[in-house]
């Protein structure tokens, strides 16, 4: 069973960046894919970007393309989301887990479990 802890949120301005960390426990080397998320109060979960096992195949939603960039260090089991010039719309819990595979537009339901992590907060704000 792998486990996923996520960090690096907090708050910051529109414009600004920041750099999401998703370290795995557990049996890494069944990952696979991974896939980061986010959850805006009153919205439905939705996906933001996924990597392939070898992190050779990316795929990011519309709205952060350009501006998100995902990578993944398998030495240190960790999965990273560098999110620049953020916008308002960005905000929300950022939650990382395994994908069954790595396909736009990176669909909640590609993940291979429900049990969902306690996520890092994202707040924009001037």
């Amino acid at each position: 069973q792998l486990q996923f802890v996520e960090s690096g949120g907090g708050l910051v301005q529109p414009g600004g960046s920041l750099r999401l960390s998703c370290v795995v426990s557990g049996v890494t080397r069944e990952l696979g894919a991974v896939g980061w998320f986010r959850q805006a109060p009153g919205k439905e979960r939705e996906g933001v970007s996924c990597i392939s096992s070898t992190g050779m195949n990316t795929h990011y939603v519309d709205s952060v393309n350009g501006r998100f960039t995902i990578s993944r260090d398998d030495a240190k089991d960790t999965v990273y989301l560098q999110m620049d010039d953020l916008k308002r719309e960005d905000a929300g819990i950022y939650y990382c887990t395994a994908v069954l595979d790595c396909l736009h537009p990176v669909p909640p339901s590609l993940a291979r479990s429900t049990d969902w992590g306690q996520g890092t907060q994202v707040t924009i704000s001037s």
